[in-house]
């Protein structure tokens, strides 16, 4: 692994896959001024989540939570946010359709940014 490459921890609702399978995308773009392991949880575990979860976000170098309406239901994405700041992970929410919405309470103190390229790579960058 190179030092530029991070491990991400993408927290989101199940209904925002399509827009999480986007954003983890763009990384392999050539344009794309970062890139990162993802170590979102692409299927639900049967059992023991939380404990596999917390093992992923703790061998994470940043957690980014793409926050949608869905978020405020999502209690699974709710307890990995809250997760990684139990853990002192750094985290950033990326507003997925616009920052019109509430920023959830268990981001804590983290920012919120608009999704864009620069945002990303800053967040990443300062990992």
């Amino acid at each position: 692994m190179t030092p530029s490459r991070r491990t991400i921890f993408i927290a989101f609702a199940k209904e925002d896959e399509s827009a999480r399978n986007l954003f983890t995308g763009q990384r392999i773009s050539a344009r794309t001024p970062f890139e990162f392991v993802d170590m979102s949880v692409k299927e639900p575990y049967e059992s023991q989540w939380k404990d596999r979860v917390r093992t992923r976000i703790r061998r994470s170098s940043g957690v980014i939570a793409l926050i949608s309406p869905h978020t405020p239901r999502a209690t699974g994405q709710l307890w990995e946010m809250t997760c990684a700041v139990e853990e002192g992970k750094p985290l950033m929410g990326i507003w997925l359709h616009g920052s019109y919405l509430i920023k959830p309470p268990e981001i804590a103190s983290a920012p919120c940014r608009t999704w864009s390229w620069s945002a990303v790579a800053d967040f990443i960058d300062g990992l």
